[in-house]
């Protein structure tokens, strides 16, 4: 697995899966980013670059741990474009990686071609997500056997009186099944405080990322899983309101994990909207 050099010193490492013009993959977690696979067959399309976060899969704790800080995140991701040699890129985040994401676009718009959020958080541009909405998306899966106790966990959770999060797990599968399971097991975050700290204060600017984003001229991809419990379409269509040019596309029976519930359908939405990338550099 190559590597490359942090701003800090910290070693971090990347896969690069496929053949084609490059498109820089951010996972979310923070946890190992083999749960993303090759996003359904993306790679048969695309050459993914595809980032470990620092602390994460085979890139190196960092001696600074307020490193993992969102914000500070974002300069991990430009040593990275540094280091493949391109001028721009594509970019794409999953889940809390389009924090990471979208704070890059803000930060550096010059450097992004197209950028694709999956199953977006809405945390980096202040978008907030109620309990009623969880609930009432939730609600789309009455019909499942596992409902009433996940339903039941969910409603504690909303208010506040539980907090047993992996109870509600098959809200973020469009079927859970037991590929689903798997995905869930192999998908967990090992590094406690890498998540902790991913949001820790200062790690958010909202009002100045919405003002950067405003006049952000690349376009954008908001693809959300139509009961995805975590990034309901409802908040990713408020989040594509932010962007001057932004499609949004909510994939049917899909949850967080679109590219596991339907790859045809995930891929041929992402690689339409990815076309043909930047010019790259030799090797990548």
């Amino acid at each position: 697995m190559p590597t490359f050099s942090a701003p800090d010193g910290t070693r971090l490492a990347y896969r690069a899966i496929g053949e084609g013009d490059p498109v820089v993959c951010l996972p979310g977690g923070p946890t190992d980013s083999r749960y993303l696979g090759d996003l359904g067959g993306l790679s048969t399309h695309r050459r993914l670059i595809v980032l470990d976060l620092r602390g994460t899969g085979r890139s190196a704790i960092p001696e600074d741990t307020s490193s993992y800080r969102c914000d500070r995140l974002v300069d991990d991701v430009e040593a990275l474009r540094e280091h493949l040699g391109l001028p721009r890129m594509d970019l794409l985040g999953h889940s809390a990686g389009t924090n990471i994401a979208t704070q890059y676009a803000a930060r550096y718009p010059k450097y992004v071609s197209k950028l694709a959020l999956i199953g977006p958080s809405t945390r980096a541009v202040g978008i907030a997500i109620t309990g009623e909405t969880r609930r009432e998306l939730a609600q789309l899966r009455r019909d499942e056997p596992w409902f009433p106790a996940a339903f039941a966990a969910l409603e504690a959770i909303t208010t506040g009186t539980g907090s047993d999060s992996e109870a509600i797990t098959p809200f973020f599968y469009g079927r859970w099944d037991a590929v689903a399971r798997k995905h869930h097991a192999a998908g967990r975050p090992s590094n406690q405080e890498a998540v902790a700290l991913f949001a820790a204060e200062g790690a958010f600017s909202p009002e100045s990322t919405r003002a950067a984003l405003a006049a952000l001229e690349t376009p954008v991809l908001l693809l959300a899983g139509e009961c995805d419990l975590n990034s309901p379409p409802q908040s990713a269509a408020e989040f594509a309101g932010l962007f001057p040019d932004a499609t949004l596309v909510v994939q049917p029976g899909a949850g967080h994990y679109p590219w596991l519930d339907d790859a045809d359908r995930f891929v041929a939405a992402t690689a339409t909207f990815l076309g043909r990338g930047p010019a790259h550099a030799p090797g990548v």
